[in-house]
Protein backbone atom coordinates (compact mmCIF):
# COMPACT_ATOMS: atom_id res chain seq x y z
CA UNK A 1 0.00 0.00 0.00
CA UNK A 2 1.40 3.64 -0.93
CA UNK A 3 1.38 4.84 2.77
CA UNK A 4 1.78 8.63 2.27
CA UNK A 5 -1.60 8.98 0.09
CA UNK A 6 -3.52 6.39 2.69
CA UNK A 7 -2.27 8.46 5.66
CA UNK A 8 -3.64 11.65 4.34
CA UNK A 9 -6.76 9.99 3.37
CA UNK A 10 -7.18 8.64 7.26
CA UNK A 11 -6.24 12.39 8.51
CA UNK A 12 -8.56 14.17 6.29
CA UNK A 13 -11.57 11.25 7.30
CA UNK A 14 -10.42 12.27 11.34
CA UNK A 15 -11.01 15.90 10.20
CA UNK A 16 -14.39 14.89 9.26
CA UNK A 17 -15.51 12.96 12.23
CA UNK A 18 -15.15 9.36 11.00
CA UNK A 19 -12.33 7.31 12.86
CA UNK A 20 -11.34 3.17 11.74
CA UNK A 21 -12.61 0.70 14.22
CA UNK A 22 -10.93 -1.95 12.76
CA UNK A 23 -10.36 -3.34 9.19
CA UNK A 24 -13.75 -2.66 7.32
CA UNK A 25 -15.41 -0.78 9.80
CA UNK A 26 -15.64 2.92 10.56
CA UNK A 27 -17.14 5.33 13.13
CA UNK A 28 -18.87 8.50 11.41
CA UNK A 29 -19.04 10.42 14.64
CA UNK A 30 -16.34 11.68 17.54
CA UNK A 31 -18.93 9.80 19.99
CA UNK A 32 -18.61 6.07 20.73
CA UNK A 33 -22.50 5.84 19.71
CA UNK A 34 -21.80 7.45 16.43
CA UNK A 35 -23.31 5.19 13.48
CA UNK A 36 -20.74 2.50 12.54
CA UNK A 37 -19.82 2.44 8.65
CA UNK A 38 -18.22 0.08 6.67
CA UNK A 39 -15.95 0.76 3.41
CA UNK A 40 -18.45 0.56 1.10
CA UNK A 41 -20.32 3.24 3.19
CA UNK A 42 -17.36 5.25 3.23
CA UNK A 43 -16.64 5.21 -0.49
CA UNK A 44 -20.01 6.33 -1.19
CA UNK A 45 -20.53 9.13 1.47
CA UNK A 46 -17.05 10.53 1.74
CA UNK A 47 -14.69 10.05 -1.73
CA UNK A 48 -16.89 12.66 -3.75
CA UNK A 49 -16.34 14.74 -0.34
CA UNK A 50 -12.70 14.58 -0.15
CA UNK A 51 -11.88 14.99 -4.32
CA UNK A 52 -14.36 18.28 -3.86
CA UNK A 53 -12.53 19.73 -0.63
CA UNK A 54 -11.62 23.05 -2.39
CA UNK A 55 -9.65 23.79 1.41
CA UNK A 56 -7.20 21.54 -0.43
CA UNK A 57 -4.51 22.19 -3.98
CA UNK A 58 -6.17 19.67 -6.61
CA UNK A 59 -2.88 17.70 -6.56
CA UNK A 60 -3.51 17.44 -2.56
CA UNK A 61 -7.65 16.51 -3.42
CA UNK A 62 -5.75 13.72 -5.77
CA UNK A 63 -3.78 12.30 -3.02
CA UNK A 64 -6.89 12.25 -0.68
CA UNK A 65 -8.59 10.44 -3.54
CA UNK A 66 -5.74 7.60 -4.03
CA UNK A 67 -5.53 7.03 -0.14
CA UNK A 68 -8.97 6.32 0.09
CA UNK A 69 -8.61 4.05 -2.92
CA UNK A 70 -6.11 2.14 -1.07
CA UNK A 71 -7.80 2.18 2.33
CA UNK A 72 -11.65 1.40 1.49
CA UNK A 73 -10.46 -0.82 -1.93
CA UNK A 74 -13.91 0.24 -3.85
CA UNK A 75 -14.87 0.34 -7.13
CA UNK A 76 -17.09 3.70 -6.48
CA UNK A 77 -13.69 5.21 -5.42
CA UNK A 78 -12.70 4.97 -8.75
CA UNK A 79 -15.33 6.38 -10.12
CA UNK A 80 -15.27 9.91 -8.28
CA UNK A 81 -11.63 10.26 -9.14
CA UNK A 82 -12.07 9.54 -12.90
CA UNK A 83 -14.69 12.81 -12.37
CA UNK A 84 -12.37 14.41 -10.92
CA UNK A 85 -9.05 13.75 -13.37
CA UNK A 86 -11.59 14.36 -16.24
CA UNK A 87 -12.38 17.87 -14.83
CA UNK A 88 -9.13 19.15 -13.87
CA UNK A 89 -7.09 21.59 -16.56
CA UNK A 90 -3.75 21.26 -14.69
CA UNK A 91 -1.82 18.81 -16.56
CA UNK A 92 0.29 17.99 -13.97
CA UNK A 93 -2.53 16.39 -12.02
CA UNK A 94 -3.59 14.23 -14.51
CA UNK A 95 -0.41 13.39 -15.12
CA UNK A 96 0.13 12.44 -11.28
CA UNK A 97 -3.28 10.81 -11.27
CA UNK A 98 -2.22 8.41 -14.00
CA UNK A 99 1.27 7.71 -12.32
CA UNK A 100 -0.95 6.70 -9.46
CA UNK A 101 -2.24 4.11 -11.21
CA UNK A 102 0.84 2.59 -12.93
CA UNK A 103 2.32 2.26 -9.06
CA UNK A 104 -0.96 0.59 -8.59
CA UNK A 105 -0.40 -2.21 -11.59
CA UNK A 106 2.73 -2.73 -10.82
CA UNK A 107 2.07 -4.04 -7.24
CA UNK A 108 2.57 -7.72 -6.54
CA UNK A 109 -0.94 -7.89 -5.38
CA UNK A 110 -3.32 -7.30 -8.14
CA UNK A 111 -5.24 -4.09 -7.89
CA UNK A 112 -8.58 -5.07 -8.84
CA UNK A 113 -10.60 -1.74 -8.36
CA UNK A 114 -7.88 -0.16 -10.87
CA UNK A 115 -8.42 -2.89 -13.62
CA UNK A 116 -12.22 -2.94 -13.12
CA UNK A 117 -12.23 0.76 -13.51
CA UNK A 118 -9.92 0.54 -16.43
CA UNK A 119 -12.27 -2.38 -18.53
CA UNK A 120 -15.79 -0.77 -17.89
CA UNK A 121 -14.65 3.24 -17.98
CA UNK A 122 -11.64 4.44 -19.30
CA UNK A 123 -11.63 2.02 -22.08
CA UNK A 124 -14.72 1.42 -22.66
CA UNK A 125 -15.44 4.93 -22.94
CA UNK A 126 -14.37 6.58 -26.94
CA UNK A 127 -13.31 9.99 -25.56
CA UNK A 128 -11.03 8.87 -22.67
CA UNK A 129 -9.59 4.89 -24.37
CA UNK A 130 -6.67 5.73 -26.13
CA UNK A 131 -4.74 8.33 -23.32
CA UNK A 132 -5.93 5.37 -20.71
CA UNK A 133 -4.33 2.75 -22.61
CA UNK A 134 -1.01 4.49 -23.61
CA UNK A 135 -0.92 6.19 -19.87
CA UNK A 136 -0.84 2.47 -18.53
CA UNK A 137 0.89 0.66 -20.58
CA UNK A 138 1.27 1.33 -24.64
CA UNK A 139 3.52 3.89 -24.45
CA UNK A 140 5.64 2.20 -22.29
CA UNK A 141 5.96 -0.71 -25.00
CA UNK A 142 6.13 1.33 -27.60
CA UNK A 143 9.40 3.43 -25.96
CA UNK A 144 10.85 -0.02 -24.61
CA UNK A 145 10.55 -1.10 -28.52
CA UNK A 146 12.15 2.29 -29.55
CA UNK A 147 15.25 1.93 -26.94
CA UNK A 148 15.57 -1.69 -27.94
CA UNK A 149 14.91 -2.80 -24.53
CA UNK A 150 11.88 -5.04 -24.34
CA UNK A 151 13.56 -7.34 -22.15
CA UNK A 152 12.41 -4.97 -19.43
CA UNK A 153 9.02 -6.88 -20.16
CA UNK A 154 9.55 -9.86 -19.08
CA UNK A 155 9.47 -10.07 -15.42
CA UNK A 156 9.27 -7.30 -12.67
CA UNK A 157 6.54 -4.77 -11.73
CA UNK A 158 6.75 -3.15 -15.30
CA UNK A 159 6.00 -6.95 -16.64
CA UNK A 160 3.02 -6.92 -14.25
CA UNK A 161 1.66 -3.73 -15.01
CA UNK A 162 1.56 -4.90 -18.69
CA UNK A 163 0.39 -8.22 -18.47
CA UNK A 164 -2.57 -7.08 -16.41
CA UNK A 165 -3.32 -3.97 -19.10
CA UNK A 166 -3.16 -6.44 -21.70
CA UNK A 167 -5.76 -9.22 -19.94
CA UNK A 168 -8.40 -5.99 -19.61
CA UNK A 169 -7.69 -4.71 -23.05
CA UNK A 170 -10.85 -6.07 -24.50
CA UNK A 171 -12.63 -2.37 -25.53
CA UNK A 172 -9.64 -0.73 -26.48
CA UNK A 173 -9.78 0.14 -30.00
CA UNK A 174 -7.98 -2.21 -32.82
CA UNK A 175 -5.93 0.47 -34.21
CA UNK A 176 -5.32 2.06 -30.67
CA UNK A 177 -3.36 -1.69 -29.10
CA UNK A 178 -2.48 -3.32 -32.63
CA UNK A 179 0.91 -2.07 -32.60
CA UNK A 180 1.10 -2.89 -28.89
CA UNK A 181 0.26 -6.55 -29.25
CA UNK A 182 2.41 -7.13 -32.55
CA UNK A 183 5.28 -5.68 -29.89
CA UNK A 184 4.63 -7.82 -26.70
CA UNK A 185 3.57 -11.09 -28.79
CA UNK A 186 7.26 -11.18 -29.09
CA UNK A 187 7.96 -11.57 -25.34
CA UNK A 188 7.38 -14.84 -24.53
CA UNK A 189 6.83 -14.25 -20.93
CA UNK A 190 3.69 -12.03 -22.18
CA UNK A 191 1.98 -14.34 -24.43
CA UNK A 192 0.00 -15.48 -22.46
CA UNK A 193 -1.26 -12.01 -21.15
CA UNK A 194 -1.53 -11.51 -24.99
CA UNK A 195 -3.90 -14.47 -25.37
CA UNK A 196 -6.19 -13.20 -22.60
CA UNK A 197 -6.21 -9.85 -24.29
CA UNK A 198 -7.14 -11.18 -27.75
CA UNK A 199 -9.89 -13.53 -26.04
CA UNK A 200 -11.14 -10.60 -24.65
CA UNK A 201 -10.96 -8.56 -27.76
CA UNK A 202 -13.74 -10.93 -29.21
CA UNK A 203 -15.92 -11.44 -25.88
CA UNK A 204 -16.38 -8.10 -24.52
CA UNK A 205 -19.42 -6.71 -25.51
CA UNK A 206 -17.59 -3.36 -26.51
CA UNK A 207 -14.49 -5.97 -27.31
CA UNK A 208 -12.77 -4.62 -30.79
CA UNK A 209 -10.33 -6.83 -32.53
CA UNK A 210 -9.58 -7.11 -36.76
CA UNK A 211 -9.88 -10.77 -37.45
CA UNK A 212 -7.29 -11.28 -39.94
CA UNK A 213 -4.19 -9.67 -38.18
CA UNK A 214 -5.77 -11.24 -35.06
CA UNK A 215 -5.59 -14.53 -36.51
CA UNK A 216 -2.26 -14.19 -37.44
CA UNK A 217 -0.99 -12.65 -33.96
CA UNK A 218 -2.58 -15.70 -32.57
CA UNK A 219 -0.66 -18.36 -34.72
CA UNK A 220 2.62 -16.44 -34.02
CA UNK A 221 2.36 -16.90 -30.14
CA UNK A 222 3.11 -20.60 -30.44
CA UNK A 223 0.81 -21.45 -27.65
CA UNK A 224 0.24 -25.35 -27.02
CA UNK A 225 -2.50 -26.87 -28.23
CA UNK A 226 -4.37 -27.77 -25.29
CA UNK A 227 -4.41 -23.92 -24.17
CA UNK A 228 -7.89 -23.52 -22.77
CA UNK A 229 -10.17 -21.65 -25.32
CA UNK A 230 -7.25 -21.50 -27.88
CA UNK A 231 -9.08 -23.91 -30.76
CA UNK A 232 -12.49 -21.75 -30.88
CA UNK A 233 -10.98 -18.97 -30.76
CA UNK A 234 -8.84 -19.39 -33.94
CA UNK A 235 -11.58 -21.12 -35.35
CA UNK A 236 -14.29 -18.02 -35.33
CA UNK A 237 -11.01 -15.40 -35.76
CA UNK A 238 -10.79 -17.92 -39.34
CA UNK A 239 -14.23 -17.68 -39.71
CA UNK A 240 -13.91 -13.33 -39.46
CA UNK A 241 -16.03 -12.71 -36.86
CA UNK A 242 -15.18 -10.01 -34.99
CA UNK A 243 -17.31 -10.24 -31.64
CA UNK A 244 -19.20 -12.69 -29.89
CA UNK A 245 -22.09 -10.69 -29.62
CA UNK A 246 -22.59 -10.39 -33.05
CA UNK A 247 -22.05 -14.13 -33.65
CA UNK A 248 -23.79 -15.33 -30.94
CA UNK A 249 -23.66 -19.01 -32.07
CA UNK A 250 -20.58 -19.00 -33.55
CA UNK A 251 -18.49 -19.97 -31.02
CA UNK A 252 -20.67 -22.89 -29.17
CA UNK A 253 -20.83 -24.54 -32.67
CA UNK A 254 -16.94 -24.37 -32.81
CA UNK A 255 -16.87 -25.95 -29.58
CA UNK A 256 -18.73 -28.64 -30.61
CA UNK A 257 -16.98 -29.58 -33.40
Amino acid sequence: MPEPEADDAVRWLAEHGVTPLGEGHWRESASSSGPERSDEDLAHEWAAAALGDDRLAPMQRLRTGLGLLDLLDEYWVTVELRTFVTEQADSMVTDAFWAGYRQRLEAVEPAEQVLYSLWVDWFEDQDTVEAAFSQVGGDDVRHLLTRQRLCDLASGPVHRRVARVLEHSGPVGWSHKHDVYETVATVPELRLALFEGLRASYHDVYGDLEPVPALALLNGLQLPADTPHLAPLRAVLAAGARNHYRHPHLWGTVCQE
